[in-house]
């Protein structure tokens, strides 16, 4: 049997992986029989580079990847593009809702605020809603020193 996945290279503590097609027999880091790409998970972005062509030619033949290759996979649109060849659509269709699928998630991502960020606009909103609270219970203290006096 033969998968695809990764096999690490890189220094201690600076991790750069081969995305590379291997007999399931075969260490993590010895032989394989065709190195398709490369991860570089600690840059930011991390940096994704993938032979389409020939990840494509594997998975039609029955290479099954790991489950991280497998994500890196659908990150990039090639398990989308794969499950619509395997469903018998036409080339023009597959380009099409791959673009479509890559579109949406482009836009989905400019969208999407930071944890930070996110916190920041929450503590805010925390402090505005604590000072109206604190604003309202000052005037209703005024007005009750206004009406016994």
């Amino acid at each position: 049997m033969v998968k695809i996945r990764l096999q690490r290279r890189g220094r201690k503590k600076i991790p750069m992986y081969k995305v590379v097609v291997a007999d399931v027999r075969s260490p993590r880091d010895g032989r394989f029989i065709e190195a398709l790409g490369e991860y570089a998970p600690l840059n930011n972005p991390p940096g994704i580079r993938l032979n389409e062509d020939r990840i494509m030619y594997w998975l039609q033949v029955g290479a099954q990847p790991s489950d991280t290759v497998r994500s890196l996979l659908s990150h990039e649109g090639l398990m989308l593009r794969w499950h619509l060849q395997r469903k018998g659509k036409s080339e023009a269709d597959i380009q099409e809702q791959v673009a479509q699928w890559k579109a949406d998630r482009e836009s989905k991502q400019t969208g999407k605020a930071s944890k930070k960020q996110v916190r920041a606009e929450r503590k805010k909103a925390e402090d505005t809603s604590a000072a109206e609270v604190k604003a309202a219970a000052d005037a209703k203290a005024a007005a009750d020193a206004n009406v016994a006096a």
